[in-house]
């Protein structure tokens, strides 16, 4: 399975060979390590993968990387039924080629508490007849006789923050001296946020 952990960096754009542009994101992947390769609760064969070495960790995770040195961020992924990984080896951006479609998981930004207008993109309220400082408020949400809100009702409340995943997207340009992959579109997350890139094909951690 192809995966690779990276850093979101800025958003560019690339011409392909017809003149059209293509907006590109650039992702920062320094070479994740494979850090350990054992049995999950509930059996299944994955790989930890060490990514962004640092000193400060915990005595806990430090045991886990042992003589492989210490990382920012241990991720799990599941195997592939056969499917084997060496302890020590290291996944850099040369394991996926120009062409390739791949899926992004990321953490969207955060919004804070916002109204719906903003959030569910509620009309509001027209400006006229008597609705004065009303206009973005939400109106009836319709519970009567039941006298309780119903669960999954649209309201106001906290926004962004969640795990979002694209799919799909091509791989534009890869840089081995500078460790950088250009992914086509969109990424969800701000700038220095991690991401993770997976072969769409093979792929069983999304299943």
């Amino acid at each position: 399975m192809k995966v690779l952990l990276g850093k979101k960096i800025a958003m560019t754009q690339v011409f392909r060979p017809d003149g059209s542009v293509v907006p590109v994101t650039l992702i920062e992947a320094e070479p994740s390590v494979v850090v350990a390769v054992r049995n999950n609760v509930q059996g299944r064969s994955v790989m930890v993968v060490g990514f962004d070495k640092t000193t400060n960790v915990t005595k806990a995770e430090a045991g886990v990387t042992g003589d492989l040195g210490t990382f920012r961020t241990l991720r799990e992924f599941p195997l592939a039924d056969g499917e084997t990984a060496e302890r020590g080896t290291a996944i850099t951006v040369s394991a996926f080629a120009v062409g390739d479609t791949v899926n992004i998981v990321g953490t969207s930004k955060g919004r804070g508490f916002q109204g719906v207008v903003k959030r569910h993109g509620f009309h509001g309220h027209p400006r006229t007849h008597g609705h004065k400082d009303q206009e973005r408020k939400s109106g009836s949400i319709g519970a009567g006789g039941i006298q309780r809100v119903f669960k999954g009702m649209r309201m106001a409340g906290r926004m962004g923050s969640d795990r979002v995943t694209v799919k799909n997207l091509e791989v534009m340009t890869i840089d081995t001296e500078k460790n950088m992959i250009g992914i086509k579109g969109a990424v969800p997350g701000s700038r220095g946020s991690l991401v993770t890139i997976l072969a769409t094909e093979g792929n069983v951690w999304l299943k």
